[in-house]
């Protein structure tokens, strides 16, 4: 594409979709999701053959790039979801009536465009889509150069359901090219034809984005999260929820990458945590250390998003420095404690000031679908407009709406 010339076409094309998606009924969006639905599925090895033409050109971060037969599969049933989660646009907040008689309502409406950016994850093209669309909103879509073939493979099949729903003005539209200066466009707005930019990718992603966007942004900037395993905790069960919590994906936000563990349990826990942690490098603090054999946790490693099969550990006296530890490297993600006391549960889930705090669970459950969103586009760590897993609900906004009987004011 001619980058100058087309780019703001589409945010022309974007915000006349966002317009003519407000006369389009939750009926009329719901049956274009179930078409995005049917379409990746009917185009499944269009999409893996371009899926495996990305993957024979990339060199990191493989998992989150690979497709199979199941994850296609995936993809299409959270897109049913989000087809069945009820319709946001037009609900009612709250409602009252003043004594003048006017009655006031605060009612969802969508936020217009949306500008996702994003990296890796092919199946965000169709997560993006069915949310924003669910949501009312129109979405430009730009993926990184390391997913084009996928992502656009995607892209295409969901075009091919818009146009069979009659949605004339399509809703969904993608820049299909790998210039970075197409980012800096949109970070600028497009014309003020953007609304919204939501980030997802990697660290240099998120901070070029926050630190360039002249739009509002919704992201989150990494995901270091933490275990903490309390003195109360029954062992199996922390055992069982630090194996899941680091290795069931180690490439996803929601990975543990920092694990915390009582003094008083420590000595015997351990190694029973260590041993089930197979091939899983370990970086422990002194105490860790004097328990089990790992390498030294360096200052740096209490605030990295590993992403990889490393974990730190540290040996805490009480919650309360857990709670100081979660505040001082934290990035306001996820945050998990496994307790057996229902008092230290309960202050944890209090004090700890991230958008997802857990009880007895672990951290991999920081995801839309496990929340029952369907999907999401992102996990966000602000604490402006949205935080957690950001759904269809979390892309409205809303207005106020007043009806009278002819009151004036005096």
């Amino acid at each position: 594409m001619n980058i100058a010339e087309d780019l703001p076409k589409l945010g022309t094309a974007a915000r006349l979709a966002a317009n003519r998606l407000r006369d389009a009924g939750a009926y009329q969006r719901s049956e274009a999701i179930r078409a995005m639905a049917g379409e990746i599925r009917r185009a499944r090895d269009q999409i893996l053959a371009a899926n495996a033409q990305d993957m024979a050109a990339a060199t990191q971060l493989l998992d989150r790039l690979m497709l199979d037969e199941e994850r296609v599969e995936a993809m299409a049933a959270a897109v049913e979801q989000i087809a069945n989660l009820p319709d946001p646009v037009g609900a009612v907040i709250d409602r009252w009536t003043r004594p003048n008689g006017l009655d006031i309502s605060r009612v969802r409406t969508p936020i217009g465009v949306i500008g996702m950016i994003y990296e890796s994850r092919p199946n965000v093209t169709a997560d993006a889509a069915a949310i924003a669309l669910r949501s009312g909103n129109a979405i430009i879509l730009r993926c990184g150069s390391e997913a084009l073939n996928s992502c656009f493979a995607i892209y295409s099949a969901i075009q091919r359901a818009l146009r069979y729903s009659g949605l004339t003005v399509p809703p969904v539209l993608f820049v299909p090219t790998t210039d970075r200066a197409a980012v800096g466009m949109m970070l600028d707005g497009l014309g003020g034809t953007i609304d919204l930019i939501i980030p997802r990718g990697g660290k240099a992603l998120v901070e070029r984005v926050s630190r360039e966007a002249r739009v509002p942004v919704l992201g989150h900037l990494e995901g270091v999260c933490h275990t903490y395993v309390h003195a109360s905790a029954d062992p199996q069960m922390a055992i069982d929820i630090v194996r899941n919590a680091k290795l069931r994906r180690i490439s996803v936000c929601g990975a543990t990458e920092t694990l915390l563990i009582d003094a008083a349990v420590a000595p015997g826990l351990l190694p029973q945590i260590a041993g089930a942690l197979d091939g899983c490098e370990l970086r422990g603090d002194e105490f860790a250390r004097s328990i089990v054999p790992m390498k030294e946790a360096t200052e740096a490693d209490w605030s990295t998003e590993y992403l990889a099969p490393i974990l730190a550990v540290k040996v805490l006296g009480n919650l309360e420095q857990a709670v100081d530890h979660i505040g001082r490297y934290g990035t306001g993600h996820t945050e998990a404690i496994v307790a057996a006391d229902t008092a230290a549960a309960e202050k944890f889930l209090a004090e700890v000031d991230s958008a997802i705090v857990i009880w007895n669970a672990s951290t991999q459950f920081a995801d839309g679908g496990e929340f029952g969103f369907g999907a999401e586009i992102g996990i966000a760590t602000g604490k402006l407009h949205a935080r957690g897993p950001v759904g269809p609900e979390q892309l409205t906004s809303f207005k106020y709406q007043l009806r009278g009987s002819g009151q004036v004011r005096p």
